[in-house]
C-alpha cells in the first residue's frame, strides 16, 4: 500500500486497517511455519504497510494532542481566600 493512500484515510480507517494488517501478519507466520506460505515477500511487504500506518495514527494523535483548536484546557485560579481545616486553637 502506497503511502500516499494511507494518508487519505481518516483515523478510524487507519485503526480498521491496522488491525486487518495485524491479523494477516498473523496469517502469514502461520503458513510460514507450517510451509505453506506461497510468497515469503508478502510478510515483509505487510510488516512495512503495518509500521506506516502505525506511524501515521502516531502523527495524528500528536497533532490531535497539539492542536489548541479541539479542547483547550481552562486554567485553574487559586481562590484568594485561605482554606479552613475546621480546626480551632
Amino acid at each position: 500500500m502506497k503511502i500516499q493512500e494511507i494518508k487519505q484515510l481518516a483515523l478510524r480507517e487507519l485503526q480498521e486497517k491496522s488491525a486487518v494488517l495485524e491479523e494477516e501478519l498473523f496469517n502469514l507466520r502461520f503458513q510460514a511455519k507450517m510451509g505453506q506460505l506461497s510468497n515469503p515477500v508478502r510478510l515483509r511487504i505487510v510488516r512495512r504497510d503495518i509500521a506506516r500506518v502505525k506511524t501515521l495514527l502516531g502523527d495524528k494523535a500528536r497533532a490531535a494532542a497539539a492542536s489548541p483548536t479541539l479542547s483547550p484546557v481552562p486554567s485553574k485560579t487559586q481562590s484568594s481566600t485561605p482554606s479552613s481545616t475546621g480546626k480551632t486553637k
